[in-house]
Order: C-alpha cells, then structure tokens, then sequence
C-alpha cells in the first residue's frame, strides 16, 4: 500500500467557449464559471491557440458563423488532437447542411439553436461532460493496461536474460520511463536500508535520492510513498517537477531498491497508474532476486 502525502483540491473541468460577439462570450462565461474553468475566444484562430496552449478541454462550444472561419471548420480541426472532447455548436440560422455532416462524421456531437436557454445548456453541458469522463476513463484503463503489459513483458526478458543486477537497472528504468511517460526516472539499489552506487537514470532531471524524503521514507518503511501536489512534503523546496513517486521495491519485507519517478505536472498521475506501478515493482523484485541468486551462485 502506497502513501500519499498531500491530497489536492479536485479540479474543475476545463470548457472552451468561442463566439466573435464579445456579449455572448461574456454571457456563456458567466453561466459555467462556476462549474469550469472557462476560457474564451472571439474566433477559431484564437481558440486553436488557447489550445495549443492549455491542452484537452472536456467540452467546446463554438458559434457557427463567424467571419474568419465557421464553427463547424474550426471544430475538424480539433478532432485529431482532441478526440475526447466534446464539441458543441451554437447556431442562429436554418441552413443546417454543414452542422449534419459535422455530426454524421463525428465532428461535432450537437447543436444548439439561438437564441438559447441557458438551463437547457447547462443541461447539454453536464451531460457533454459525464460523456467526456467516460471516454477518458476508456482511453486511459485501454493505454494504462497497453503500457504494463508492454513492461511486465520486458521485466520478464530482464529476469531472463540478466546475469548481473549492474546490467539489469537500467533497462529496468528506461521501460518504467517509456511506459508511465515519467519526466524523469531514477532505479537505485539499496543493501540494509541504504542506497548502492548502483543506479540508472533516464530522462531530462538529475536529483539525489539520499536526500529526497520521499526515498527516505520508502527505504525506511518499507513503502512506496507519493506526493501528487504541487507543494513538497517536509518542507522540501519547491521544484517543478510536481508529482513524485518513490516505489519501494521489496521482496519479502527486505527493500531491494527504490523507483523514483517525477512528473512536471501536479496529479500527473490517478490511483490506477500507481496501483500498475507498484504491480509491476513487485515484479522487479522478483526479477531482481533471480538475478542476485544467479550472481552469487
């Protein structure tokens, strides 16, 4: 059983508003501010920017006519990097033949007619979102799923394959670092409760892991410890790597070594990821004890 430091604040989802009529971005501001984190934009060149920057909104909503481009051409555009988002159209004329060749490709899920009600749209909204956290839900256990097979799989050829646990740490590392998209990743042994010089890194950061309180805790209890807040246990400094992990591997109660793995982003990963991560440190263990005994035979 892993332990987590710090519990953060649950967050709103994300809602993308567009229309070139500053009154009705306003207007659809102030009807979901409440209940998401809104951001505006009066055209399709500015939303494709507001999304380059802050990345997958749960739901979009765009005019249809608006003059640099149509709402319905500014939402294809969104498909391919965005498949889970929820696009919604607002419309205030009859012609209706692009919207219905949006919808039959998948382009856009509804639309909205003007002048609307804007309980009717909270309504389409609450439920664009319960769609939206389904499909995430999917595509995550799907990926999430894909990448522990992917890395019990090489877990297992280590196990196989290694005669020596300086060769096997930093393969083991490199498929962690693949396969949890980690920002950084350190596998450090660890003989009687304290850290070897034998170690692999991978990625882009370098930290100690004698003075990092998470692996102290780890090593010390026995378990693998998380921080998925911003702010840093013990009065650490801050760093921008906001989600830490350090994986406590062990084989009968004996600690073998430690995963540390950081992320930039706060809450870069949910209780599943870790359930798999620790799942596949388990299976480290064993493989690193096959290893071990062969070494010393």
């Amino acid at each position: 059983m892993a332990e987590t430091y710090q519990a953060s604040a649950i967050k709103k989802p994300k809602l993308l508003v567009v229309d070139d009529e500053q009154d009705n971005l306003d207007l659809l501001y102030r009807t979901f501010r409440r209940e998401f984190t809104v951001f505006r934009a009066n055209g399709g060149v500015k939303a494709l920017k507001i999304l380059a920057q802050e990345g997958e909104m749960a739901a979009i909503i765009s005019d249809q006519r608006m003059p640099e481009m149509k709402g319905t051409e500014f939402l294809k555009r969104t498909v391919s990097d965005f498949p889970d988002t929820i696009r919604i159209v607002l419309t205030g004329y009859t012609d209706i033949t692009d919207l219905i060749e949006a919808i039959n490709s998948g382009q856009v899920h509804k639309y909205i007619t003007k002048p609307w009600e804007p309980e009717q749209l909270k309504l389409v909204i609450s439920e664009a979102t319960q769609s939206y956290d389904l499909l995430k839900q999917r595509s995550q256990d799907l990926a999430r799923s894909q990448a522990q097979n992917a890395l019990l799989a090489v877990i297992a050829g280590i196990a196989q394959s290694s005669n020596q646990l300086t060769d096997a740490v930093l393969p083991l590392a490199d498929a962690f670092w693949r396969s949890f998209g980690a920002d950084g990743v350190i596998l450090q042994l660890v003989e009687q409760s304290a850290l070897t010089d034998v170690l692999a890194i991978c990625g882009d950061y370098r930290w100690d892991l004698a003075s990092d309180p998470l692996v102290q805790q780890a090593i010390a209890t026995g378990k693998s410890q998380i921080s998925l807040y911003s702010e840093s246990p013990n009065n650490e400094p801050k760093t921008d790597l906001k989600t830490n992990l350090a994986i406590a591997i062990t084989f009968r109660k004996e600690v073998l070594g430690v995963l540390s793995l950081k992320w930039q982003n706060a809450d870069a990963i949910c209780p599943s990821d870790i359930t798999a991560i620790q799942q596949c440190a388990d299976e480290v263990a064993i493989a690193l004890t096959c290893i071990r005994f062969f070494q010393n035979k």
